[in-house]
């Protein structure tokens, strides 16, 4: 039992460190100042992610008892990281870019921790990885709203709207 929540804790560490090493390299190739500002923002959340689940897996594997407290934390809020105003126009379209593999990153996390409480036998493992969940919810929440603003102006520079 234990060790099946290791494992997912593992998996769990290795998502969230190849988020944060997308979301570096996308404010190193971004040259927008907003943008690159909220990248570093999404990076240091993923490594607190990363610091989070390293602390979990210590007290799981060195523990019998029930001590996954983490996991009541409330509803994580928005970090209201994309400002839409303060976008340049002309980053449009490596933003796009970056946006829509962002979303497939968050989709796949909502997915792994989803089921990763479903697999789990531990009442408080599974209360994490929800609550894991409705964090990488947020980010894909907030993804998929500036997205698509994104694709449609990026259709409008680009001549491709259909009005």
């Amino acid at each position: 039992m234990k060790d099946q929540e290791l494992k997912i804790i593992q998996t769990a560490i290795i998502n969230e460190l190849e988020g944060y090493e997308f979301y570096k390299m996308a404010h190193e190739k971004t040259e927008d100042p907003s943008v690159k500002a909220a990248f570093l923002t999404l990076a240091e959340e993923e490594k607190k992610h990363i610091d989070w689940l390293k602390e979990l897996f210590e007290k799981v594997r060195d523990s019998d008892e029930d001590v996954l407290k983490l996991s009541m934390m409330d509803n994580p809020p928005s970090p209201d990281i994309f400002k839409w105003e303060n976008l340049d126009r002309t980053s449009a379209s490596l933003a796009v870019s970056v946006f829509g593999i962002g979303i497939q990153m968050e989709r796949m996390s909502v997915e792994f921790y989803e089921n990763a409480a479903k697999r789990s036998e531990i009442t408080a493992a599974r209360s994490l990885f929800d609550t894991l969940a409705k964090w990488e919810k947020v980010h894909l929440d907030m993804f998929s709203s500036e997205y698509d603003k994104l694709q449609n102006t990026w259709w409008v520079d680009q001549g491709f709207a259909p009005f």
